[in-house]
């Protein structure tokens, strides 16, 4: 280690102890999706400092303490199938002054994992959370897309329904979805999932398979080629899945954005004329913008 890293490392190290950790406060720590070098400094630092650890899998949050030498704390199971029993015990602790911090298996907690209900019950009761951020595959997937969701915005939907109906409803539902659309699939469903998603033809799609991990893969096609992609090589069909279907592409009629444009600026801010034109129109937001500035200083439109 070059003494310029370690000299960063210790005043992060600082940085992380320096703030301000309550007591009676609900930790949500995000925490490896796959890699353990990418938890941060101070989800450590929190989870050394708190009472107890509230967690989806004792067994695999105890791992992950043990891998950076975290003394033993109190570990409180919380997961799918007791959330709203185990959200109780730990509003108890809090309002007892306790620090208790909750972590699911991987990632951050709340988004796909369990953690909204204890959350919740936190809040309902009067009590502060502190959120502490961190992995999550749904942020990893959209940055390999090579500008996904700029745009557009995106939609997080997670898991597509198990019975076919309620699939396909669904896989129809996201044709008509102009946003970028963030998916996540087991590996025991990956092919059904490509073979419904194949249906949206030529629209564009990123596959993460096993994110941060050793063998981890990133890929880029289109729908229809997905099933084809998955059979070409067994191992693709292994590990799990977080996947983005690139926005629609619109046709966009850059007079009648310019045109549209103008008419708002009259009326409104720049922001907001902006951001309504864009909506209106499916022009670029940020092509937009600059145009306003262009009529701004032009004179065309009043400042």
């Amino acid at each position: 280690m070059s003494a310029s890293f370690a000299s960063a490392l210790a005043a992060a190290r600082d940085a992380a102890a320096a703030q301000h950790y309550p007591q009676g406060t609900l930790y949500v720590v995000a925490t490896p999706i796959g890699n353990l070098a990418d938890v941060s400094l101070r989800a450590l630092h929190v989870l050394q400092l708190v009472d107890a650890v509230a967690c989806e899998d004792t067994r695999h949050t105890q791992a992950l303490l043990r891998a950076y030498g975290i003394d033993a704390k109190a570990l409180l199971s919380v997961h799918q199938h007791n959330e709203a029993e185990g959200a109780q015990e730990v509003v108890r602790r809090l309002q007892l002054g306790q620090r208790v911090a909750y972590a699911s298996d991987a990632g951050t907690p709340g988004v796909s994992d369990p953690g909204a209900r204890v959350v919740a019950a936190a809040l309902a009761a009067g009590l502060r959370v502190m959120p502490l951020p961190g992995a999550s595959s749904v942020t990893a997937i959209l940055s390999a897309t090579g500008g996904g969701g700029e745009e557009a915005g995106f939609v997080f939907f997670g898991f597509l329904p198990a019975k076919a109906g309620e699939r396909q409803q669904a896989v129809e539902a996201l044709r008509q979805e102009t946003r970028a659309v963030v998916l996540l699939e087991a590996p025991h469903r990956i092919a059904v999932l490509a073979e419904t998603l194949a249906g949206l033809g030529e629209r564009q799609l990123t596959v993460g398979r096993e994110l941060t991990k050793q063998f981890e893969q990133v890929a880029n096609l289109r729908c229809e080629e997905f099933p084809a992609w998955l059979q070409a090589d067994a191992a693709r069909t292994r590990g799990e899945f977080a996947l983005v279907l690139h926005p629609v592409r619109v046709e966009v009629d850059d007079a009648l954005g310019l045109r549209v444009l103008k008419l708002l600026l009259a009326e409104l801010p720049v922001k907001t004329a902006v951001r309504l034109a864009a909506e209106i129109t499916g022009g670029s937001r940020n092509a937009l913008y600059q145009a306003a500035l262009q009529m701004k200083g032009d004179g065309e439109v009043d400042s």
